[in-house]
């Protein structure tokens, strides 16, 4: 049974990674539904919180439907980031994570998500601080380091968790490799068999089928995998992987009904929560897994990603379930 701080996740537990305009409130809503053990938050700006931006104090929004959550932000001053830890703590989140891991060049020129892998020690005394800061688990989310030349991830696993850091997620690829290449997932086994750990060690990169979840479960032995982009536009992937842990087999697609519902469900409280434009806009990027596999889609994929209408785009819903009612999904390869 793994453990953050006092809270069980459950025996190799599957977590919905952040992701920015991806794990807003209304997919993590969908995930849990189908089987994710813990969620996390979008990445919050500390800069963005103490300054009050209204997009950064949107991502606050949590539901009680959604615990275990945790919210997820990021910073390199460590002034602003104490003071969004007492933001974030009204919110009341079961876990506040911290970004130490995402590559894209406007958060890592500013020292910031990957950009502090250039300065452990930084990264080090701002999760000590931050630690002390708060009663809630403080965990953390990073890479294997700078580049090839730098990954020095198991003693920054092992310094973090002496500073009281109660869970780690690796992704298993440098900043340097941004999303290119495969993870590799060996440094992170290193990591969780360093006999000076006892924290949880999640794995995250390339999850992207059942099989490979279970690889880095036994072969591994990591305890716990996160997801991300396997579940944009399939929240179904975590019941699938759950199903194949149990029974050894695949389980049997969702049919076409559940997935135009879901997609509708979606658009609905995408729209409830973040308003009309925002709410058809964001939701585009998953409508090509939602209806992955259907032949002949484009004209329909189209219209639900090209309007700025929400009635155009359920209007597009309506019309697959009635296009493609009799379609065979088990007959296809998906």
């Amino acid at each position: 049974m793994a453990k953050i701080g006092d809270i069980d996740v459950g025996d190799f537990p599957l977590l919905l990674a952040p992701m920015e305009d991806v794990s807003d409130p209304p997919f993590r809503a969908l995930c849990k539904e189908q089987g994710a053990d813990v969620v996390f938050t979008e990445f919050i700006s500390s800069e963005g919180l103490i300054r009050d931006a209204a997009k950064s104090v949107m991502k606050l929004d949590i539901y009680e439907k959604e615990r275990p959550v945790g919210i997820q932000i990021f910073g390199a001053n460590l002034e602003s980031m104490l003071q969004s830890v007492e933001i974030v703590e009204a919110s009341k989140p079961d876990i506040i994570d911290i970004n130490f891991g995402c590559p894209v060049k406007k958060v890592v020129s500013k020292g910031a998500g990957a950009g502090i892998l250039k300065d452990i020690d930084l990264m080090v005394s701002l999760t000590e601080a931050m630690v002390k800061h708060t009663n809630l688990p403080i965990t953390v989310k990073t890479r294997l380091g700078w580049d090839h030349d730098s990954i020095k991830i198991v003693e920054v696993a092992e310094r973090l968790q002496d500073v009281g850091c109660k869970a780690i997620s690796i992704h298993g690829r440098t900043r340097a490799q941004m999303y290119k290449g495969s993870a590799d997932w060996r440094p992170i086994a290193e990591v969780k068999n360093n006999p000076r750990m006892h924290i949880p060690v999640f794995g995250n990169g390339d999850v992207d089928t059942p099989e490979r979840a279970v690889e880095m479960r036994d072969e591994y032995g990591l305890d716990g995998a996160m997801i991300g982009r396997a579940s944009i536009g399939y929240p179904w992937f975590f019941r699938e992987v759950k199903h194949f842990f149990k029974t050894g087999e695949h389980m049997a697609p969702p049919t076409l009904q559940e997935r135009v519902d879901a997609a509708r469900r979606h658009l609905k409280m995408a729209i409830d929560w973040k308003g009309e434009k925002l709410g058809v806009f964001e939701t585009r990027r998953h409508y090509t897994n939602y209806f992955k596999g259907i032949p002949d889609f484009k004209p329909y994929r189209m219209k639900m990603v090209t309007s700025d209408d929400a009635a155009d785009v359920f209007a597009a819903f309506d019309e697959v379930e009635e296009h493609f009612a009799d379609f065979d999904w088990l007959s296809q390869s998906v």
